[in-house]
Formats: C-alpha cells, sequence, structure tokens
C-alpha cells in the first residue's frame, strides 16, 4: 500500500504537531480520493491546535480545513466529479444552502479542521458533497482560499449585506477576508476604504481601494468621517471584534450593515446602544457560508478575474513556520503549497 504524509497531533498544543507517514486513504461509498495540491491556512487552524477552541477533536487530529486538490478516485456513488478534475473543500460540510443548520441553544459549528479531520495531507479521502469545481482562472496555491476567506467576504457583503454599485465599504484591515472582501466589493461597484499599516498602502490601492487611512498617522475614525463627509459606510466588515464592533458600528451610515467575522480582540463583543438604535444599522454574524454560496463565488471569480492575495507560501514540513508566518500578521493568505 502507497503511504503519504499527514500532519497530525495526539494533544493539544503547537508543540504535538508531527508529520507522519501513513497509509493513503480509500474512497468508500460517496467518497472521492483528493491528491491535495495546497491548503490555505486560517488563524483558526491555529488556534484549534493551541486550545482545542472546545471542539470535540478525535486524536491523532489533522487541522487545516482549505484545500484545492485533484480528484485521483471515485468511490462507489459519487457522481459529482470526474477522475482529473480540480476541486476546493467546503469548510462547513453539512450547510448546503439557505440558513446555517442548528437551533438558538446549539448553533452548528462543525467544520473540516474542527469538528470534522482537517486536510493537511497529502490524499484525503472524503465525501464528494464536501467539495464544489475549483475557479477555472486560479493555480491551486489560489484557489485553496476560497472556501474560508474567499467565502466568508463573500457571505458578508453579497449574500448579507447585499452590496450594490456606489455603497461605500470599510475594510479595517489587511489580512485575508479583507483583501477578499477588498476585491469582490470593488467587482461590485462600490467605493471602498481601507485601514491599515503605512507599508500596505501601495499594495492596497493597488488592488483598488479607492482610499487607504494610516493608523498610523492619524485618527482613523476621524479619517473615515472625513472621507465620507459625515454619511459613514454603508457596510463595515468588521473583522476584529472586542471592542472594536463599536467603532464600526459609529463609522456605519444610517441603514448600514455591519457584518461582524473575526474576534481577534476578544469573543466579548460591545457597542455603544445610541449609534446603533439610532441609526437602525443590522449587525450580521457572518461564520463563512454554505456549499451553494462557494459555488457562487466560484463562478464569480471566474467571471470577475479575482485573483487571491497570497502573503507566503510553505512546503508541506514547513507547517510550523507557516503558522509563525500568521501570527505576525501576513498581507493576505499564509498558504501550504504541496506542489513546490
Amino acid at each position: 500500500m502507497t503511504n503519504m504524509r499527514r500532519w497530525e497531533i495526539d494533544a493539544i498544543g503547537l508543540d504535538h504537531l508531527q508529520l507522519r507517514d501513513r497509509p493513503m486513504p480509500t474512497p468508500g461509498k460517496g467518497e472521492i480520493l483528493v491528491r491535495a495540491a495546497a491548503v490555505a491556512l486560517n488563524y483558526r487552524d491555529k488556534m484549534v491546535v493551541e486550545s482545542g477552541r472546545g471542539l470535540p477533536l478525535r486524536f491523532p487530529f489533522t487541522p487545516g480545513s482549505d484545500l484545492a486538490g485533484e480528484v485521483v478516485a471515485l468511490g462507489e456513488g459519487t457522481s459529482r466529479f470526474a477522475v482529473g478534475e480540480w476541486v476546493v473543500s467546503t469548510p462547513t460540510p453539512d450547510w448546503i444552502d439557505g440558513l446555517r443548520p442548528g437551533t438558538a441553544r446549539t448553533p452548528a459549528y462543525q467544520t473540516l479542521g474542527g469538528y470534522y479531520p482537517g486536510v493537511l495531507s497529502e490524499y484525503v479521502a472524503m465525501p464528494e458533497l464536501w467539495f464544489v469545481k475549483a475557479p477555472a482562472i486560479l493555480e491551486p496555491w489560489q484557489a485553496a482560499t476560497l472556501p474560508v476567506a474567499g467565502l466568508t467576504a463573500w457571505s458578508a457583503l453579497v449574500e448579507s449585506a447585499g452590496v450594490r454599485a456606489g455603497d461605500t465599504v470599510l475594510i479595517p484591515s489587511t489580512g485575508g477576508v479583507a483583501l477578499f472582501g477588498l476585491q469582490i466589493a470593488k467587482a461590485s461597484g462600490a467605493e471602498v476604504i481601507v485601514c491599515g499599516q503605512p507599508a500596505n498602502a501601495a499594495r492596497v490601492r493597488a488592488l483598488g481601494a479607492d482610499h487607504f487611512v494610516d493608523t498610523d498617522a492619524e485618527d482613523w475614525m476621524e479619517a473615515v468621517y472625513r472621507i465620507t463627509g459625515d454619511r459613514g459606510a454603508d457596510i463595515v466588515l468588521e473583522v476584529i471584534g472586542g471592542a472594536h464592533l463599536g467603532k464600526s458600528v459609529e463609522l456605519a451610515a444610517v441603514g448600514g450593515h455591519v457584518c461582524q467575522i473575526g474576534a481577534l480582540d476578544g469573543f466579548e463583543f460591545s457597542s455603544p446602544a445610541m449609534p446603533l438604535m439610532l441609526k437602525n444599522i443590522t449587525i450580521h454574524g457572518i461564520g463563512t457560508g454554505s456549499r451553494r454560496a462557494l459555488e457562487r463565488l466560484v463562478r464569480a471569480v471566474d467571471r470577475a478575474g479575482v485573483r487571491p492575495v497570497v502573503d507566503a507560501r510553505y512546503p508541506l514540513a514547513e507547517l510550523p513556520a507557516a503558522f509563525e508566518h500568521l501570527t505576525r500578521g501576513p498581507f493576505g493568505k499564509v498558504v501550504i503549497d504541496m506542489m513546490q
């Protein structure tokens, strides 16, 4: 039997990461075997390894959720793909379309690289329903960035907030989701304001940002008010969390939308009440998106020519170094490229 390499942990902690030889899996009924070409990393992947995030991890556990690869074998009863087709993984496999599964008491959090095993492996055998066709215009190391970062930005702007031509979109970050948001908003005809470090100004403008606010040089909130003539932003991509949500609420326009995505500053959010109520603001909680939404994103990427921003690519054996890069705060995405 042919062996492959796969990252695993037997206990919580980055120091428990091990790259091991394992037998190549055989696809079962309804499954496909995919040769992984690239896996994009998310900060969540590092947090799961570090803390478990309260998830029911089954050891040995493999992290990672965002895979692009080639179908190399089909299990019995499969019909969605043919051998040789390129696919990307769906981060929340049980969410096909519409509202996310779950109840008020127990919202669903059944994702790859958490509730389900992850994809940091040279081959994976998983249900064909867990994949969609990859964009035709992207290399695998680019396509791998779509399942979480791309889909999250798409779900926020298009599926939830309904971005339209002429809207003003505020993005106070330059991470993976933020830069996807910039490109999707511009493809939709929106005016985009990005806030960040001065070193990123030229690259952000090259991606189409209409305005860049240097957070080191000025009061960024006052700058947003000035740029919008005190009107505020129709849509704010809130990727920081904690008390930062309140700043997004203050900067949102009357009738605006705040898409709460990240929790880098904490999982307890806060906001002043009066701007929220008086401006009739809608807050959307965003946790990736459905398989159908990912399919819509793939079509949009092919038609609009969206090119994901990748800050660095690492070979499979250098996952710990790639996680360190995530901690430093990349401009765009960090990807494990297995074709290097």
